[in-house]
């Protein structure tokens, strides 16, 4: 069994790695709505007279203004949202024609959607959906990120795809709706139907991964393709579901599942940072 690290493909050490990851949360975190681009939040509830002891910064002006009484706001308490991590450690994920791998930018992703979470107050699990296990159940534990962060710089190339069967082990364990986001490149055809499944339930988003290979194979006729994780051949149309990301997104749009295309040469933090406060304002139209 061939095992690799993080090293292999982008020479980078540990301390250098999670700083990385923590300025992508910081990327990704900036200008997001609070309340909205995680799940957690802290929504306001109705003004009432002050009282002896209330904070001053609570005093809500235009009230205590209009009434010529001071009144305070107040705040229902944080809304904490589970956000489910959901990490293709397939072995397609780790070919690749560039420096970064779509495997590599998988870990940095979910690491600094992780720190993002955290500083929202969000608890976060994280699941593995390639063939190794890896299951941690939703926490605030900046160490505990950590430790799956690092583990995580490690890979196989021999690791088979079985998103739909991460996905139908996981919904039945969830108890409260959640928040579900799937980074991978959906190479596993078990994905689509469980995304839909679990999507009427939870809240859930695909951010998939493409190397640039990928994208020269999209147009009219057939190709040729070899399945990293079984190492099967066989032929594919170019404009079929499976290679295909305007029909990937319109399949998964009409799920009510965001999805967002990202090219692995390219840069990501701007790309996040925008689809994260695109979906937070349009949850807050829709209140």
């Amino acid at each position: 069994m061939t095992e690799k690290t993080l090293d292999c493909c982008d020479p980078i050490d540990s301390r250098q790695f999670i700083i990385a990851i923590k300025k992508l949360a910081d990327d990704i975190g900036y200008g997001s709505d609070r309340s909205t681009f995680l799940g957690s939040g802290i929504e306001y509830v109705q003004s009432r007279a002050y009282q002896i002891g209330d904070p001053i910064k609570s005093i809500d002006w235009k009230v205590t203004g209009r009434t010529g009484k001071f009144h305070v706001k107040e705040y229902e308490a944080p809304k904490q949202m589970p956000i489910y991590l959901l990490i293709d450690t397939s072995a397609s994920m780790t070919i690749s024609s560039v420096k970064i791998s779509k495997y590599h930018s998988a870990v940095r992703i979910a690491g600094g959607i992780a720190f993002a979470a955290l500083d929202r107050i969000s608890p976060v699990g994280v699941v593995g959906t390639g063939g190794r296990e890896l299951f941690v159940k939703p926490t605030l534990s900046k160490d505990r990120i950590l430790q799956w962060l690092l583990k995580l710089r490690s890979y196989r190339l021999n690791e088979p795809t079985l998103i739909g069967t991460r996905l139908s082990e996981l919904m039945p364990i969830l108890n409260s709706r959640s928040m579900i986001v799937l980074i991978s490149d959906l190479h596993d055809c078990s994905a689509m139907p469980a995304l839909k499944l679990a999507s009427q339930k939870h809240d859930c988003v695909v951010l998939k991964l493409t190397d640039p290979v990928e994208t020269e194979i999209h147009g009219a006729g057939f190709v040729k393709v070899r399945e990293a994780e079984t190492g099967s051949t066989g032929i594919v149309n170019k404009r079929s579901k499976i290679t295909d990301p305007a029909l990937i997104t319109e399949e998964l749009k009409r799920s009510g599942i965001d999805c967002l295309q990202l090219l692995t040469n390219k840069p990501i933090a701007h790309k996040l940072r925008q689809f994260f406060k695109s979906r937070a304002l349009l949850s807050r139209g829709t209140r």
